[in-house]
């Protein structure tokens, strides 16, 4: 009984020990081929008054609070829901090259920051190939306590959740722009 009672410690320490040295970086990446032109497809992007049109995270809560100001680098859009799925946070443009790239500051309140980037290049006659990565550290930010539980979700749960608003998100937007 003793020998069993060290051995779950045993592996309890080897566990949370892990948390705190795997990796910490989660890297997702979804991408799709628009049939439009870049200069259309980044303005799309680029502008965060289109982006209900085809933002998965819209639909999920249409009474949230959404203030958006400024334009270009430092084009900012906060938001504020009672619905856990959508929380409080911000989103700002920390970098703007047209018409190939968009990067977003994500920051969620009391979950981290993160940042996200759209990348378009071409891909034939008047079709645009759109790659939405996202990239966090997933320690960053977080209590003591926290930081192993934090890595763990990030190396199994994070793409799969993530993923598939991506993925979404893209069908959205190629829908939106090839209807424009």
């Amino acid at each position: 009984m003793i020998e069993f009672l060290i051995g779950i410690i045993a592996l309890i320490a080897v566990i949370v020990v892990l948390g705190f040295i795997l990796p910490d970086r989660v890297q997702i990446e979804r991408e799709t081929v628009i049939d439009a032109a870049r200069d259309k497809v980044f303005g799309h992007i680029s502008n965060f008054e289109k982006w209900d049109a085809w933002s998965p995270w819209a639909k999920l809560d249409p009474d949230a609070k959404m203030t958006i100001t400024g334009e270009g680098v430092g084009h900012k859009m906060a938001w504020e829901s009672e619905k856990r799925d959508v929380g409080k946070g911000t989103q700002e443009i920390v970098t703007l090259e047209p018409p190939q790239k968009v990067v977003t500051k994500l920051a969620f309140e009391g979950m981290g920051v993160a940042q996200a980037t759209f990348s378009l290049s071409d891909a034939g006659a008047d079709k645009t190939k759109v790659v939405w990565g996202f990239e966090t550290n997933m320690r960053e930010d977080m209590a003591p306590h926290m930081k192993p539980m934090a890595t763990y979700m990030g190396m199994f749960m994070m793409d799969r959740m993530l993923g598939k608003q991506y993925e979404e998100g893209l069908d959205n937007l190629k829908q939106v722009v090839e209807k424009s």
